[in-house]
């Protein structure tokens, strides 16, 4: 039986130099099973050969989306019955939201390394739960499952870096603050160009038992992460999906801004500025984005995006 089980995206950005290595490290690592996946419909066949490996560990090597797709079949396809091994994520995507929060950074590499090591004994003490985003447009019958949720302005953000400033080649670091740089002369200037993000669509929120907002978003983050954005935390109780949503607006942005970086956003409150926790979460409104872990789905009249926790999820996490 294989100590680890390692499931690779081949097409995902970051492997195309770190693959070899990788292929290398499992050829002469017998504790190491790794499969190999192109496209995300072969997931299921990768997910029905891992449960006959009974790994204690599930290691994904691909971008946020590689994650997204295999967390929701592993789940979802019930291979494991009820008790499936922690999940760990190498650090290999363009953004690495999953990857930082469970304290995977640095070369991908030494990650896998370090979880081999670590499967040599008992897991437990390394093992932490985490609850999933269950995702449910009205389309598909089986929710699909994510961490991490962007909506209205930052999902349009996410698309114009995917489509506008990825091709370029640049490195991801700089790619992310020309994104950035370009979010700063649309909002805080008002400046509006083809080769600016678009205006955020108008969309409305509801919270089960919790009110409900609408408006024009700069930012509109879902998550069941501890890490948000910049470094903060989201505050919130075990079990309940964390809602951040900043209003449209120069002003709003630059406070939401401020108050991330001095590490005190969700302390007090600030106008504009939309901070609450649910068990369930209605977006609603005609033909906004969102995002969840690199996959994007778009509201229609109609149609809103819901979303709910899972039960809690094991994964493996690398940092105290």
């Amino acid at each position: 039986m294989a100590c680890v089980a390692l499931l690779s995206n081949p097409r995902s950005t970051g492997n195309r130099a770190l693959l070899p290595r990788v292929r290398a490290y499992c050829a002469r690592n017998p504790d190491v099973f790794h499969y190999e996946v192109e496209e995300f419909d072969q997931i299921p066949d990768a997910m029905r050969t891992i449960a006959r490996v009974q790994p204690k560990v599930i290691v994904i090597n691909g971008g946020d989306g590689s994650v997204q797709a295999a967390l929701t079949e592993l789940h979802g396809g019930k291979y494991f019955g009820e008790a499936p091994p922690p999940v760990a994520v190498l650090p290999n995507g363009k953004t690495n939201l999953i990857a930082l929060d469970l304290g995977a950074q640095g070369d991908p590499l030494a990650a896998l390394e370090r979880i081999v090591e670590l499967a040599q004994s008992d897991l437990a003490p390394h093992t932490v739960k985490r609850e999933l985003i269950a995702l449910s447009d009205g389309r598909d019958s089986r929710p699909v499952l994510g961490m991490f949720l962007g909506g209205a302005g930052l999902a349009d953000s996410i698309i114009f870096c995917r489509t506008k400033i990825y091709p370029l080649g640049l490195p991801n670091g700089i790619s992310h603050v020309l994104t950035a740089l370009a979010v700063i002369v649309s909002v805080m200037l008002g400046v509006r160009a083809a080769f600016l993000p678009p205006r955020p669509a108008p969309v409305s929120v509801s919270l089960k038992r919790g009110g409900q907002f609408s408006g024009r978003f700069t930012l509109l983050i879902v998550t069941t992460l501890e890490r948000l954005l910049l470094g903060s935390r989201a505050q919130g109780d075990a079990g309940r999906l964390k809602l951040m949503a900043v209003e449209q607006g120069p002003g709003t942005l630059f406070r939401a801004l401020v108050a991330s970086i001095r590490g005190r956003l969700g302390r007090n409150r600030l106008q504009g500025v939309h901070i609450e926790q649910g068990d369930e979460i209605e977006i609603a409104g005609e033909r906004s984005n969102v995002v969840l872990d690199g996959e994007v789905f778009v509201t229609t009249a109609g149609n809103p995006i819901v979303l709910r926790t899972t039960p809690p999820v094991p994964f493996l996490k690398l940092a105290a």
